[in-house]
């Protein structure tokens, strides 16, 4: 019986989490030359979190080098941002997964702890 309440408040508790498009990005020639980029949104609808942490990955969840306006960026309660993300050419054929993670802060002891993490999916070199 509490597996099932617990499962149904972890699905019931996903309306809560933030979203960040498009789901599968493609990379776009930059202004500098060896360098690609992507434009992302995140919106959040968690009235408990307004930062989120931005990371590239590979298929085995290792961080890839990148660089954004910020790494960690503030997104108000119902609102949205949008950013670019850079990359090395070098590193697209690596670079599988962009994900966005909400930060929980210290204080927000009362609320529930609930940290959500949504990635959007790059095509591998193989399917370019």
């Amino acid at each position: 019986m509490y597996r099932s309440v617990a499962l149904c408040l972890l699905l019931c508790s996903s309306v809560l989490g933030h979203e960040m498009t498009p789901t599968y990005p493609e990379w776009q020639v930059s202004y500098s030359g060896g360098i690609k980029k992507t434009t992302m949104r995140l919106w959040n609808s968690r009235e408990d979190v307004q930062y989120y942490e931005i990371g590239v990955f590979d298929d085995e969840w290792k961080p890839i080098p990148f660089v954004t306006s910020y790494k960690i960026m503030k997104v108000d309660y119902l609102s949205q941002v949008k950013f670019d993300v850079y990359i090395r050419e070098t590193n697209i054929k690596d670079a599988r997964y962009i994900c966005s993670l909400s930060k929980l802060r210290s204080d927000n002891v009362s609320k529930t702890l609930l940290a959500t993490r949504i990635c959007s999916k790059f095509k591998a070199a193989w399917e370019l």
